[in-house]
């Protein structure tokens, strides 16, 4: 064999090896080196500017009444995609997200709830995702919200320390795509009376599981890269009252 034709064929084996190997590590280079990491899990910021340190109990009858979701929420969704084998975490996110509260008389008692977030506004790392789950998986134009509504109230046995976490669940219809399913939120809250005579403020985290296909929706699967079935959506909120 020609010496020239033995550079072409170590030239083509060393493409192939490179192809493969391509193939192989590049959704684990695109996970680890491209891809912005997915963003954490719904949790409490302990804002020490905004929330006061484990103390006294709150007052129950300070925290009667309405209360808005204000600046800093936000709210989305997680998922796991098999990209040519390599498990990638993809979360979604929007701060378009408006609802409010109403704790009853005894104030111990979250007796309303109300969320709404604008779907088309979700946005991940990658804008063909995002066209797939806007345009085609939610129908953005069809349904431009997706809702929870609270339908169970969700009573305390005691009033929280200003500060201290309180995990709980909350029951509610959650709508998406227009269709609407009762689902169980996961939720945690931490508040303040407030300072300087301003309202009592809260944050809160939740996530609640869902399966694509009940709501309608078709997780993708586009031979490369295929959605699993379910997935969360995640809920990070401020809450003010008044």
């Amino acid at each position: 064999m020609q010496k020239s034709q033995k550079v072409l064929i170590g030239a083509g084996a060393g493409v192939l090896a490179l192809a493969v190997a391509a193939a192989v590590a590049g959704p684990i280079v695109y996970r680890d080196f491209i891809a912005p990491p997915a963003a954490e899990a719904p949790s409490l910021s302990g804002d020490g500017d905004m929330l006061e340190p484990v103390g006294d109990a709150l007052e129950p009858a300070t925290l009667v009444g309405e209360w808005r979701v204000s600046d800093g929420s936000e709210a989305g969704y997680r998922v796991d995609e098999v990209l040519n084998g390599t498990d990638v975490t993809v979360t979604g996110r929007t701060d378009d997200v408006t609802g409010s509260f109403t704790i009853g008389a005894g104030g111990l008692t979250l007796e309303r709830a109300e969320l709404t977030v604008d779907v088309a506004s979700i946005s991940t790392d990658s804008a063909q995702r995002d066209t797939y789950f806007r345009d085609q998986a939610l129908r953005a134009a069809e349904h431009p919200t997706a809702t929870f509504t609270l339908t169970q109230p969700v009573t305390l046995d005691a009033a929280p320390a200003a500060g201290a976490v309180v995990q709980t669940q909350a029951v509610g219809d959650l709508t998406i795509a227009g269709v609407t399913r009762s689902v169980t939120a996961e939720v945690q809250v931490r508040g303040s009376a407030g300072a300087d005579g301003g309202g009592a403020v809260a944050e809160i985290a939740g996530t609640i599981p869902i399966v694509f296909a009940d709501f309608g929706v078709e997780a993708p699967s586009l031979g490369f890269v295929q959605v699993e079935p379910e997935g969360f959506v995640e809920f990070q909120l401020t809450a003010e009252q008044g």
